[in-house]
């Protein structure tokens, strides 16, 4: 089985990491067989957050009696240092656990360091010293703030989107971290469900010191990733041609899908609107194209340009512009 060392932290993670948002979306039995079979498969660290509704009870019903044998990072949204505490008891109750491995500000819109003002560092350290976390990790979305926070020195491990559609600065990100003895923990490796071959993303990320976590909701798509544990895919040329093609066509400025943009004050669903052009060509489009799919798309006509996606978008993108592109190429579709 291949594995990945998380920086100083000295962790030694599987490969194939879990990332245990998508278990939210299915019951507490499905998901504890599910989590089960990852630990017993030989996955041995999972990423979770408060923010992820029932995740923490789920991931602490399922493998609370093996606690010692597995990793675990979770989240926090909070920006007070009171939530922070709230938020980390609330975590440790339900993971059913007295620590957490890597404890992680949550997307932050900005890197929490001592004396800034909010007290959210100085409770980091005294969590950690209070042996309720071990180490002090950092998510995020954006670029420059990633940079700053592993520059800081501040923290153990960075979280951050990487895949074979990363650009340039996106892998010396990478190389950053390694320089500094950060550990990487790489989300959206499928790019939100854009990349369809997961052989060819494993096989590209086997390439870099980085710990991937793959969103898994279903037992068939576990065992897909187990499979690898065996019989790892290599980046050979018939892989390397493909990525090549990938980028080509997904070149340019798309919606990853993370969601940070939303609620919409009209109730546009953009996280989906917003790439449903690459959906429509890269997934079953007959779901896209129902009554309710196409409800959801007409949502974009109520847009009234507050801009409030646009400024929240981690990718700088424009937003409004991008949900109005899509759904003229949406309506192509109906003709």
């Amino acid at each position: 089985m291949d594995t990945v060392r998380l920086g100083r932290t000295n962790l030694v993670v599987s490969k194939n990491g879990f990332g245990a948002l998508p278990v939210q979306r299915v019951t507490m039995e499905e998901a504890c067989r599910i989590l089960r079979r990852a630990f017993e498969g030989g996955i041995n660290y999972f990423d979770t957050a408060r923010m992820y509704t029932d995740s923490e009870e789920k991931l602490g019903q399922a493998l609370g009696d093996v606690r010692e044998q597995i990793v675990i990072s979770t989240k926090t949204m909070s920006t007070t240092v009171e939530g922070f505490w709230e938020d980390l008891h609330t975590s440790l109750r339900l993971l059913k656990t007295d620590y957490v491995d890597i404890y992680q500000f949550h997307n932050p819109d900005f890197c929490p360091k001592p004396g800034d003002g909010s007290g959210l560092y100085e409770a980091m350290l005294e969590a950690r010293e209070q042996g309720k976390i071990r180490f002090i990790g950092f998510t995020n979305h954006r670029l420059a703030l990633a940079e700053e926070a592993v520059r800081s020195g501040l923290y153990d491990t960075l979280q951050f989107p990487f895949s074979y559609l990363a650009s340039e600065r996106e892998e010396a990100l990478v190389r950053l971290c390694e320089a500094q003895d950060v550990g990487f923990i790489c989300m959206k490796a499928l790019a939100g469900g854009l990349i369809t071959r997961s052989d060819v993303a494993y096989a590209y990320l086997a390439n870099f010191p980085v710990a991937p976590i793959w969103g898994i909701q279903r037992m068939s798509e576990l065992e897909e990733f187990l499979s690898y544990n065996e019989a790892p895919p290599k980046l050979d040329e018939a892989r390397r041609a493909y990525i090549t093609r990938e980028r080509q066509e997904l070149a340019g400025e798309f919606c990853r899908g993370c969601g940070y943009c939303m609620p919409c004050p009209v109730g546009i669903e953009i996280n989906n609107c917003a790439r449903m052009s690459l959906l429509l060509r890269r997934s079953p489009a007959a779901g896209h194209l129902s009554e309710a799919g196409q409800a959801k798309m007409k949502k974009i006509e109520a847009c009234i340009e507050c801009g409030q996606c646009k400024a929240k978008c981690p990718y700088g993108l424009d937003t409004p512009a991008l949900l109005k592109k899509n759904y003229a190429d949406y309506q192509t579709f109906l003709q």
